[in-house]
């Protein structure tokens, strides 16, 4: 293989780039890539439906489950049912401040939402910065059932404020 030229080197660095901007949730980036695939000529697949038949040799397939999860594979030309496989995989969710859903709190003046924390982030510096909001929001479809809309708010409509030291004088001590 040979060495990617600057050119080259800048354009995936774009793509990337691209990429981390369309995807400010798990959602979003699983829709993203379920878009890229498509593009590119992938057979989406229902995993709750069979696939006898489906899968023919040259085949490239995807599937997602929840909209939070995507697999995605290519058969070789030499295969037969039964055969073996190799999977590659990697997980698609970050720590992040998520919503309660009944959130809403009002206090000094101010609009207030309740979050929950989600993974093992370095929360500190999520403080004192203008933050916006993305999502999957469930909303009423009009026919007695509900169905799921990507959401993502460009402009920063929130900021988590740090403590005021002499609210917490043990602050500084871990650095």
């Amino acid at each position: 293989m040979s060495p990617l030229s600057k050119a080259q080197l800048c354009h995936q660095a774009e793509q990337l780039v691209d990429f981390i901007n369309k995807s400010p949730t798990p959602f979003h980036a699983i829709d993203v890539c379920r878009n890229w695939l498509r593009g590119a000529n992938f057979t989406e697949l229902k995993e709750k439906q069979s696939w006898c038949g489906a899968i023919k040799p040259n085949g490239r397939y995807f599937f997602t489950r929840n909209g939070s999860s995507i697999v995605a594979f290519a058969v070789g030309g030499k295969f037969r049912p039964g055969n073996g496989t190799s999977i590659v995989a990697a997980h698609s969710d970050s720590p992040c401040l998520k919503l309660k859903p009944v959130s809403r709190k009002s206090g000094a003046g101010f609009l207030q939402v309740g979050v929950q924390l989600y993974g093992g982030g370095l929360w500190h510096t999520w403080f004192d910065r203008d933050l916006s909001v993305a999502g999957r929001v469930m909303v009423n479809d009009g026919a007695g059932g509900y169905t799921s809309r990507l959401v993502q708010i460009e402009e920063p409509i929130m900021r988590i404020p740090s403590l005021a030291i002499h609210m917490d004088r043990s602050a500084n001590e871990a650095f």
